[in-house]
């Protein structure tokens, strides 16, 4: 792990910080991607993370890919277009791929605008909160290039493919309310009051047996793309490994006797 993505946890919640604000937390940079990798195989391996939160360090959540390197053709923007296609596949695209693998919820706590490839990366969580001062925009028409870290996939499945249409083709921002109204976020809060909002949410989704929110997260992964019948046969047989596991009898035990469950992860 390096100092671009910080990395802390508080019982089973992981806070991740993209810590580059004087730049305002670009995701396109080596240090960036391999630090999200990283993180996502740390947790992955860490029976006891059970939530993650994302957000980005100083006054926004993330502007997506650096535009002086896109400028200076620097970087993965750099060489002919056989060499920047292939800067994408092995550089910023490793990012959607890594976040696709995360077992555990991911929430986005968006503290200012998320541009590009930042709008994209909320897309990559499962629930995102947003300050009245975030904005988000899909803006790589504005710089003349599409959404290459995933987009065009992912903002569809949030929004909806007017919405989404309506974001890629004029590439203005939106507002926290009308992320709102637009179900790109869940709630918007103060900025003083994001990040207890998102460990809210987060400690009440930590609460459940582990191992069946990590299955219910697969089957949302997956029920994306599958047919019904292939996703009802994926999940019986992850139901019959929930019902063998000792965090079931223990809710089903917690619910009869009307107590708190206590789960380990067994």
């Amino acid at each position: 792990m390096n100092d671009a993505l910080l990395y802390e946890q508080d019982g089973a919640i992981v806070t991740l910080t993209m810590n580059r604000p004087d730049m305002r937390n670009p995701i396109s940079e080596p240090d960036m991607i391999e630090a999200f990798e990283a993180a996502v195989l740390r947790i992955n391996r860490d029976a006891s993370v059970r939530v993650v939160i994302l957000t980005g360090a100083g006054s926004a959540f993330s502007s997506g890919g650096n535009v002086k390197h896109m400028r200076d053709r620097e970087g993965m923007f750099g060489g002919s277009p056989a060499q920047i296609r292939n800067g994408y596949r092995h550089g910023i695209q490793r990012i959607p791929r890594a976040l696709w693998e995360l077992e555990v919820p991911a929430i986005a706590a968006v503290n200012g605008p998320a541009i590009g490839a930042g709008c994209d990366l909320t897309c990559m969580c499962d629930i995102r909160i947003a300050s009245t001062k975030a904005q988000f925009a899909e803006s790589f028409a504005k710089i003349g290039i599409i959404p290459g870290d995933g987009g065009a996939w992912l903002l569809p499945r949030v929004v909806g493919m007017s919405r989404a249409s309506e974001m890629a083709f004029t590439g203005e921002p939106i507002d926290a309310q009308t992320a709102l109204a637009w179900g790109l976020v869940s709630r918007v809060v103060e900025p003083e009051q994001l990040l207890d909002s998102a460990r809210q949410l987060a400690q009440r989704i930590a609460v459940n047996p582990p191992q069946a929110v990590r299955m219910s997260k697969r089957l949302l992964r997956e029920g994306q793309h599958m047919r019904l019948d292939s996703l009802l046969e994926l999940s019986a047989a992850m139901q019959a490994l929930a019902h063998h596991t000792q965090d079931h009898a223990e809710a089903v035990n917690a619910m009869l006797e009307k107590r708190p469950g206590s789960y380990t992860g067994e």
